[in-house]
Formats: C-alpha cells, structure tokens, sequence
C-alpha cells in the first residue's frame, strides 16, 4: 500500500509538470537550458530568504509561541518577495539574451518572450514542487499508518494536489509576469505578487488551527521553525502540514 501511495502521489504532483516537459521542452535543447537556468534562479532566491530567516532567528532568539509565529510569518513575506525579484532579474536576464542573440545573428529569430515565459515559470514550478514535497513523499513509503490518531487520512493526496496546482500556478505568473514587464504593465506584477502572497497566507493559516482544538505540543512547532522553513521558504509551496507526518505514522 505505501509503495501505491508513494508512486500515486509522485505521478499526481509531478506527472502533468512531466509531461510537459516532455511534449514541449525536451525537443529543443535551448528551452532545456532557460529551464534549468529558471530552476537555479529559484534555488538562489531560497537560498538568500533562509540566509534572512535564519538570521532573524538567531537575532531573535526567543522560543515562546506567538514570537515564533509572527517570525513564520515574516518568513513568508520575504520569501514571496525574494521569490518574485528573482523573477524580475531572471526577466531581465533572458531580455538581455535575446537581443545579444539578434546582434550576434540578425537572421536567426530569437525564442519569443512568451515562450520563455512559460519555460522559466515552469522551472521555477518544478523546483518549488519538489523541495516541498519531496519530504513529504518519502515518508509515505513508511512505516506507518497515516490517520491513525486522528489526522487526515488523506494526506498525502492532499499534498500531492496542492503540489501539482501551485506548480502549475507558477506556470501562470511567470507568463503573466513577462507580459506585464513586456507591455509595462506594472499593476500585473502586482497582481502576481499579491496572488502569490494571497497562496501563501492559505498555508500558513492552515497551518494555525485554533488553540484550543491544537494538541500538539510547541517543540512540534520548534521543529517546524528549525528544519522545514530554511528548505522551502522562498516558494509557495511550503508545505507546513507535512512535518506532521512524523505525529501521523505511527508504526503498526
């Protein structure tokens, strides 16, 4: 059973972002390397937002529960932020590209920007989906029964989900963003940016249940603050609820 769980939700989360690849990257070599170059810029901007987050808290250095929730919060202000400035370089970059390549051959025509566009917003989605879920996805294969205690059952099919639509979503604001810098349109990038700070509000309120209905013990949440923010604060994708997952396996 974990063995179809594991494969279930891999193909779920990361099967459509595969297949298009496959149909749509694969083919032209150029497109494989903006893709790449979109998923490093992704990785630098997670870099440079733990660097902040872990210097917050170390400046911090109070444990106490509301300080260390507002402190999550803060990360995931920056970390939309840095995310969406490393857009906007990574825009500029490809921009300067292309005219190198129009001067370096004027008769061969330069990728158009909408298609990079899609390629450098979906490198920043595949990135994002598997430093979110990947730790997720490796403590489905066991052993354990997820629910037995009380917890979503259906966990990981949830995460699966939420993985595929923000990957997905990233798609979207990349090619919204690049027409909004293209048309200088400047209140797109604001709607990217606020859309994607919107997403990432959703994740960290699920995060906080209320009080009182909230049996887990603070070190939990320590943990949280300690190990899963610093590896994916930059993206949307930060799947809070999957440290729970060690509360919800227990061994049968």
């Amino acid at each position: 059973m974990t063995a179809a769980v594991f494969f279930g939700c891999a193909f779920i989360a990361f099967g459509p972002a595969l297949a298009l690849y496959i149909f749509t990257i694969v083919t032209e070599p150029l497109r494989i390397i903006f893709l790449i170059i979109g998923a490093f810029f992704w990785l630098v901007s997670l870099l440079f937002s733990s660097l902040i987050w872990f210097t917050t808290a170390t400046l911090i250095g109070n444990k106490d529960e509301p300080r260390e929730k507002y402190l999550l919060i803060f990360g995931v202000l920056i970390s939309v932020l840095i995310q969406e400035m490393f857009r906007f370089a990574y825009y500029k970059l490809l921009k300067k590209a292309s005219e190198g390549l129009k001067t370096i051959n004027p008769y061969e025509k330069a990728p158009s920007m909408r298609l990079l566009a899609y390629v450098s917003g979906l490198g920043f989605g595949i990135m994002s989906g598997v430093f979110s879920f990947v730790n997720t996805l490796s403590d489905s294969l066991g052993p354990g029964t997820v629910g037995i205690h009380g917890d979503p059952p259906q966990f990981f099919l949830y995460s699966a989900f939420m993985t595929l639509v923000i990957t997905l979503l990233h798609v979207f604001w990349g090619i919204v963003f690049f027409d909004g810098c293209e048309k200088k349109k400047w209140y797109t990038l604001l709607v990217v940016l606020l859309s994607h700070l919107l997403v990432s509000a959703l994740h960290v309120g699920s995060y906080f249940p209320n009080h009182g209905s909230n049996p887990r013990p603070l070190h939990w949440k320590r943990r949280v603050l300690t190990t899963r923010l610093p590896k994916s604060s930059v993206c949307i994708l930060m799947n809070f609820p999957s440290v729970n997952t060690p509360m919800s396996l227990k061994p049968k």
